[in-house]
């Protein structure tokens, strides 16, 4: 599935003393793209734990920092899924600014499915297709 791009101004509550964006926020600009990925898709985070009791959990986190981005800069996410099964999604990030494309940071966050009790569980079938996830046995490239 192609990358989703999700655009985001950075605010004064953003950066640090130094003037620059805080670490910590692009995980959170990262939370920003994956669910604005999944609309894209045709379903929201909030539908798939309302109406079928299925959650992702973050399991790893990662994020490698090129260049710092400053209070007002347009930045770009470009979200995409790397990798999932039916237990487990990976996304994939990148941050450039909309300016010039400059990269500002990569990285990835590693999802497992929980139901309601917070077990793991796998991801219903209606939202495999949106994961690109598929049943065993057919041709990813056709769907067949």
């Amino acid at each position: 599935m192609p990358p989703h791009e999700t655009r985001i101004r950075v605010r004064y509550a953003e950066t640090d003393q130094m003037g620059v964006v805080y670490y910590a926020n692009y995980l959170v600009w990262m939370e920003v793209g994956r669910v604005e990925y999944c609309k894209a898709r045709g379903f929201e985070y909030k539908q798939m734990e309302l109406e079928d009791g299925v959650y992702l959990a973050v399991a790893e986190a990662r994020c490698r920092y090129a260049s710092p981005a400053r209070f007002d800069d347009e930045v770009v996410i470009r979200t995409w899924v790397e990798e999932a099964n039916p237990r487990m999604v990976l996304f994939a990030y990148e941050m450039h600014l909309a300016a010039d494309g400059r990269k500002l940071a990569t990285g990835a966050t590693k999802h497992i499915f929980l139901g309601r009790d917070l077990r793991p569980c796998r991801m219903p079938e209606k939202y495999r297709g949106k994961f690109a996830i598929h049943a065993p046995g057919t041709n990813q490239d056709t769907g067949a």
